[in-house]
């Protein structure tokens, strides 16, 4: 009896690399939301965001 055990590393590297990117495009998408929404001049994105912004520290004033 043989029992032989593969790695297949470029699909393990793939998956890896996959993941980097969508956490990277998930932090990219909550800085601009985040940021947006705090220095925007638009009123009802102020008052959309306004007590989370002070739940936060984030001044808004």
């Amino acid at each position: 009896m043989h029992n032989q055990a593969t790695l297949n590393l470029p699909r393990a590297r793939g998956a890896i690399v996959a993941a980097a990117q969508s956490l990277c495009g998930a932090m990219l998408i909550g800085i601009v939301i985040v940021y947006g929404a705090g220095f925007s001049h638009s009123a009802a994105a102020h008052n959309a965001a306004h007590d989370t912004r002070h739940a936060n520290v984030f001044p808004c004033h």
